[in-house]
């Protein structure tokens, strides 16, 4: 049975670490899969990518940001997620819709009833079977990620802005239980890879029984 897992969490929280590892795992567990991201994960979404993430001179207005993410999503879902799905491949996404509601909706202040309706209009009822949900310290996140390459629009911004984000990713954790799962990312390596990997022995032996 295939199924949609996304990556999420706030700047710095180690996703790129963490998608290395599951792609690993599920390789090894012979699960056909797919890796892609958001926004992007066609040449017309990467375009959106591009736009969305450098900084310009012209300040881009909170709405524009929220249609491009959904304009990104449109192309992506419809050119590869459901056609992965409908061949019976796994999708591992690197963000997905909650990045919308917790940037756009948490950190721009944004109504969260626009992003659903959003969401309703560009996928329907299709939702991520699980989410997995890399949280840590918002200071030291941002540390991690100036460390490591000059930093893009988004994580450009305060720390009070991604507190807002950091926020709204334990809301949604705690109202959709059923799919999303908390890792500790603000603990060493091996430990964020084991709490990836308890999650990821029970669901892959679910979804392939």
């Amino acid at each position: 049975m295939p199924a949609f897992i996304t990556l999420e969490g706030t700047e710095g929280v180690g996703k790129s670490t963490a998608l290395a590892y599951i792609q690993a795992y599920l390789t090894e567990h012979y699960v056909p899969f797919i890796t892609t991201r958001e926004p992007g994960g066609t040449p017309l979404a990467e375009k959106i990518r591009h736009l969305l993430l450098t900084k310009d001179n012209e300040k881009m207005a909170h709405h524009t940001e929220l249609l491009l993410m959904f304009a990104a999503r449109a192309q992506h879902l419809e050119q590869v997620i459901k056609p992965a799905l409908a061949a019976k491949k796994w999708v591992l996404c690197d963000r997905f819709t909650d990045a919308s509601y917790a940037y756009q909706g948490g950190g721009r202040g944004l109504p969260m009833n626009e992003i659903a309706q959003l969401e309703t209009l560009v996928q329907g009822t299709l939702q991520p079977t699980l989410t997995l949900w890399l949280d840590a310290p918002v200071e030291i996140g941002l540390q991690r990620a100036a460390a490591r390459h000059e930093l893009d629009r988004f994580e450009q911004e305060k720390v009070a802005f991604f507190d807002k984000v950091r926020a709204v990713y334990q809301q949604r954790a705690q109202s959709y239980p059923q799919r999303y799962r908390r890792i500790d990312a603000n603990v060493p390596l091996e430990q964020v890879q084991a709490q990836l990997k308890a999650v990821l022995s029970h669901f892959v032996a679910i979804r392939t029984l």
